[in-house]
């Protein structure tokens, strides 16, 4: 598989080289127009994966032209390594369909766990990153995106469990490792509550979680 990177960091991309698994071969661009024509040079060889430096100098930038890759490759999977944190350019960018978030010197053993997961189709942010989110935005939570907490009361016993794990940050193997059930019973219990509760993706769902709880 190969994996196109936007990188403009020496040290981040020699970690990178280190660190991404022996299977995948990495094409590193410098600029924007680079990105999108290797993208339509590659066209016959499938590019999956597209990892994206984020770095101080042109931070506010770099999360736009994320997006902006994001709205032009639908089909690309992308991962942001932001050099420094923010809830609001995180949440920004998982608003738009960004696959994942991760720190520039991220481990050999948690990319391959990280590519797992995107891979499976869940979005990689981890617990303490979705209660972060959360914290630092109270109010979205009562915009009119978000469905009332009473739709809660229509799940069953279950797809509320799985609500409540997924509202922790919980991905779908561990969801699974909990309650005892299969994957793909995850899958289908997630299907029926985003159905039912009208939420669009895990970030919805944790924030009509969180209005529920502070209103009982």
């Amino acid at each position: 598989m190969k994996i196109l990177c936007w990188n403009t960091n020496e040290s981040v991309w020699a970690h990178w080289l280190k660190v991404a698994p022996s299977e995948n071969t990495l094409l590193r661009v410098l600029s924007l127009d680079e990105l999108k024509a290797l993208i339509e040079v590659n066209n016959s060889e499938q590019i999956e994966y597209c990892f994206i430096y984020l770095s101080d100098q042109d931070f506010s930038a770099m999360v736009e032209y994320s997006v902006d890759i994001r709205r032009e490759f639908p089909n690309l999977k992308i991962i942001v390594f932001p050099n420094r944190p923010s809830q609001s350019a995180a949440l920004r960018m998982l608003s738009q369909g960004i696959n994942g978030q991760c720190s520039p010197y991220i481990g050999a053993k948690q990319l391959k766990m990280v590519l797992s997961v995107i891979d499976m189709g869940e979005i990689w942010s981890g617990k303490a990153f979705i209660n972060n989110l959360i914290a630092a935005n109270p109010m979205q939570a009562d915009t009119d995106e978000i469905e009332s907490e009473d739709s809660l009361n229509t799940l069953s016993k279950k797809e509320i469990e799985v609500a409540f794990h997924i509202a922790k940050g919980l991905n779908n193997k561990q969801i699974a490792s909990e309650m005892l059930i299969s994957d793909r019973t995850v899958k289908s219990h997630i299907t029926n509550i985003f159905r039912k509760t009208n939420t669009k993706d895990r970030l919805g769902l944790a924030l009509l979680v969180q209005k529920s709880n502070s209103t009982h």
